[in-house]
């Protein structure tokens, strides 16, 4: 009976003992606590951004006139002007051989004399009977034509000195003594020596400029000028997505037509959502931001960016105003990535989950 019994216990305590060896099997190791990368935070802020805009382009005449001849096949006998030259308007610039036209206009001189005489034998004929009508009237006419014939010889006869239409400055020569006239223009001038720059604006900056406002522009030389937007062209390229400008310039001897030049655009202060330049992150998606919720997680955000000054670039598109976002740090950090803000001014070093939110005691005021 005794034999039974303890049997029976024995039984009892391995079972236990097996059963207790298979419970502590089945339990998992602790998990060591999560660790949380102290991360540089900045505001997502409202400022009023202020700066300028580059661009270059190309100094040329504000208009420009092309000179050259009606007739061709005149050959140049005197040019009076260099490159460079200021003008009057109707001031003679080069003189055409008119050998061949001014006896041509002797011919048409006598011509028109006797036309004229033979209109005026049959004046008063009218209505007579001693000569037809129709001859009367056809006499008429052949002066009329004779006289317009000579009067045209004459305007071409003007025309053999070659003059400035505007004032101004020649730009280009390009005809020299004994060389002969042709469809080509013989001088540029341009017009009241007027330069101007023709710059190549963004046009993500282009629809910032108001015409009137006050351009710097940089001369290839280094020399400064203050212009003035004169025009805003209303197209924008397809292909290199840029606008034209074209700034007004005072006269200066400096300036030379197909010259380059660099133009700062000052732009007026306006209220933008702004974050520092190195919380934007440019990946191959586009530029993006890390921004950090209220649970202290990290979020990768894609945004559209501006305008940049003073360290700070605008946010077209992007988290509100007062969101956290992450700075240099931001690019080491994956969705969900549980983190310790720090502000811009304070050190950052990692703490434990269970330290979340407590500041490093070297940081605490």
């Amino acid at each position: 009976m005794n034999s039974k019994f303890r049997t029976a216990a024995l039984a009892a305590l391995l079972c236990a003992s097996f059963s207790g060896c298979s419970k502590r099997s089945e339990e998992a190791p602790a998990k060591p606590p999560e660790v949380a990368r102290a991360v540089t935070v900045a505001l997502v802020e409202a400022r009023s951004l202020t700066g300028s805009a580059t661009a270059s382009g190309l100094l040329v005449p504000r208009e420009e006139a092309a000179v050259g001849v009606e007739q061709s096949g005149y050959r140049v006998l005197k040019v009076f002007v260099e490159e460079g030259a200021v003008v009057d308007a109707g001031q003679a610039l080069a003189e055409l051989d008119d050998a061949v036209l001014r006896s041509r206009v002797m011919q048409a001189t006598a011509q028109a004399e006797k036309a004229q005489s033979e209109a005026d034998r049959v004046k008063g004929l009218e209505g007579t009977g001693v000569l037809a009508d129709e001859d009367i009237a056809n006499r008429r006419s052949q002066s009329r034509i004779a006289k317009a014939q000579l009067q045209e010889l004459k305007t071409q006869s003007a025309r053999m000195t070659v003059r400035a239409p505007v004032a101004g400055m020649v730009l280009e020569r390009s005809v020299r003594p004994g060389s002969v006239s042709g469809a080509e223009p013989m001088f540029r001038i341009a017009r009241d020596g007027l330069i101007e720059l023709d710059a190549e604006v963004p046009e993500s900056a282009i629809l910032d400029i108001e015409e009137g406002s006050s351009v710097q522009v940089q001369l290839a030389n280094g020399k400064t000028l203050d212009g003035k937007v004169r025009l805003i062209s209303p197209r924008i390229d397809p292909k290199t997505k840029l606008g034209r400008v074209r700034v007004a310039l005072p006269m200066d001897g400096a300036l030379r037509a197909g010259g380059f030049a660099r133009a700062s655009f000052a732009r007026s202060a306006q209220t933008i959502a702004a974050v520092p330049e190195k919380a934007v992150q440019f990946e191959a998606s586009g530029p993006l931001v890390t921004v950090i919720d209220a649970d202290n997680r990290a979020h990768r955000v894609n945004v559209r960016t501006g305008a940049r000054a003073g360290g700070y670039v605008e946010l077209v598109q992007g988290p509100p105003v007062g969101s956290r976002v992450a700075l240099g740090g931001g690019a080491f950090l994956l969705d969900g990535d549980l983190v310790t803000p720090v502000n811009d001014s304070e050190p950052a070093e990692s703490l434990p989950v269970g330290d979340v939110g407590k500041m490093p005691p070297e940081a605490s005021p």
